[in-house]
């Protein structure tokens, strides 16, 4: 439980974030008119027209996440038509025969990129899970378990892991993929709890700890060689959002998970964070110097959601202030002038780079919104008992 003061703080930065999300961005983003067809847009100009361009399908999965996540919190659009339309597209035209799905549909909806990617495939899970429980479509679930065998029997790699598939070269092997097959598992463990996803889940944690967490600054690396060690050009890189992200996967863990999210923590608060600005920059070194002083958008929505999860843990006032912060800090990509598209990435001098808004972002956005709408109510709940 928190004071009034800070209660209140928490309760209206929840508030901003539901009436961002009902009156501004999701009837812009679902708009016929942005849409044009069965699928989300890719990104939007700052015009406010949409980008006449090809879809990556990870951006398809996100939107019909964001999408499904509005509906769930009661808006009343037209999020479920729109969602269903998306999800039929991707399983009559992006599903290869192999079982993996494509890469990139082309404007008209046919195939642009036949290849398959791991990154992709985790989204594709994600996706899954959360339209199999929202939607009440079991057969969705059996659709992620099919994609997982397929990844197992093909893609997993003698060192560990998985192998990112047929877009990257490697080395380097990345952690982001692995990142969100984890996210991805503990997604269908929630929805099912089937122990398969909980022994997956479990897998991916101990190879972060085992090879993508470095034992002397309990910082999280990004490069990898084929046998898991670091790469000898990048291999003590460390993006400050994906602590932080890590950070509120392993808090779903629990156990263990919470020390190890303690230490990301820890590391990307005090490395990670330009005060100035009140922002998570890009990238830093495991010593903690400074290596990409910007700021993209994501960081902000996983710093927000790891004080999130830590305040359900911890309780008190310390966490709740970080919730605020990061929200704050959230609230500068936002388009002063367009509410409901945002500025991707924030310079040195704190103006922004002038690019379109990707689709992409709705996820990160939404995602670390719904966290904050349900924990703020809960809190709320606790002030009435």
């Amino acid at each position: 439980m928190v004071g009034n003061s800070l209660g209140k703080r928490l309760n209206g930065c929840a508030d901003v974030a539901r009436a961002w999300l009902f009156q501004e961005a999701a009837p812009r983003w679902i708009d016929p008119a942005i849409m044009g067809s069965d699928m989300f847009p890719e990104r939007i100009l700052r015009s406010g027209a949409p980008d006449l361009c090809d879809h990556r399908l990870f951006v398809q999965a996100r939107s019909i996440y964001s999408f499904l996540s509005i509906g769930a919190l009661g808006w009343d659009g037209n999020w479920r038509d729109r969602s269903s339309k998306a999800l039929e597209h991707i399983l009559r035209n992006g599903r290869r025969a192999d079982g993996f799905y494509i890469h990139k549909f082309a404007l008209d909806g046919s195939v642009a990129d036949s290849r398959a990617d791991l990154y992709d495939q985790a989204f594709m899970i994600f996706m899954f899970a959360h339209a199999g429980k929202i939607l009440d479509r079991p057969n969705l679930f059996e659709a992620a378990y099919e994609l997982m065998e397929t990844l197992s029997a093909n893609w997993r790699h003698p060192a560990g892991g998985f192998r990112e598939g047929e877009i990257a070269t490697t080395p380097p092997r990345r952690q982001n993929p692995h990142m969100h097959l984890f996210e991805a598992s503990l997604a269908m463990l929630q929805a099912t709890e089937n122990v398969y996803w909980r022994d997956l889940a479990e897998e991916l944690a101990a190879l972060a700890e085992a090879c993508f967490i470095d034992p002397d600054s309990g910082a999280l690396i990004e490069y990898f060689d084929n046998d898991l060690k670091p790469y000898a050009e990048t291999g003590k890189v460390v993006e400050p959002g994906h602590c932080f992200e890590w950070a509120w996967l392993f808090e779903q863990l629990g156990g263990r998970g919470t020390d190890i999210s303690d230490h990301l923590t820890s590391f990307a608060r005090l490395h990670g964070l330009d005060h100035n600005r009140g922002i998570t920059i890009n990238e830093v070194y495991t010593d903690g110097s400074v290596r990409e002083s910007r700021g993209r958008l994501w960081p902000q929505t996983e710093r927000m959601k790891a004080a999130i999860a830590r305040s359900r843990r911890l309780g008190g006032e310390e966490e709740v202030l970080a919730i605020c912060e990061a929200f704050d800090g959230l609230q500068k990509y936002l388009d002063p002038n367009d509410r409901a598209i945002w500025y991707d990435k924030i310079k040195v001098d704190g103006s922004f780079e002038p690019e379109n808004a990707p689709a992409s972002s709705l996820y990160h956005i939404v995602n670390s919104y719904c966290e904050l709408i349900t924990f703020a109510e809960s809190q709320a709940r606790l002030q009435v008992l």
